[in-house]
């Protein structure tokens, strides 16, 4: 999938990943900071990647891990803090849904549920429970 968003493009090419740029955002943030670079990119690579791309930099990213058919998982979305403000992070999240439509989604956010709730995300937190490795 390649879709553009006035002079960006989103892309599902995972050879146009720029993975030094998603390990180095990921060490940052407040859900993957303990990740190593080596599980990122295993991660990476067992995933469905979408990337948002300025030229050929990379600003955004979300990873999809799903069995296609039934559930997806929509994990690891970020926006470049230099690029924030231009609706990247909406339309990315926009195209994924469309993308998955008539699959169940989940995720887990922190921060954003206004921003996935207007794409059908609803809080749940009675029915799903987590394991984290230790």
């Amino acid at each position: 999938m390649n879709h553009m968003y006035n002079e960006f493009l989103i892309s599902d090419d995972k050879s146009l990943i720029d993975v030094d740029i998603v390990c180095k955002f990921l060490s940052r943030s407040h859900w993957a900071n303990k990740r190593s670079a080596e599980t990122i990119i295993k991660s990476i690579h067992h995933s469905i990647c979408f990337g948002i791309y300025e030229s050929r930099r990379q600003v955004g990213f979300a990873r999809i891990v799903t069995d296609g058919a039934t559930i997806y998982y929509l994990c690891d979305v970020f926006i470049d803090e230099e690029f924030r403000g231009k609706g990247l992070g909406k339309k990315l999240v926009e195209l994924i849904t469309k993308e998955y439509e008539g699959i169940s989604g989940i995720l887990r956010t922190l921060d954003a549920h206004s921003l996935y709730e207007q794409y059908g995300f609803k809080k749940d937190a009675e029915r799903f429970m987590n394991s984290v490795p230790k």
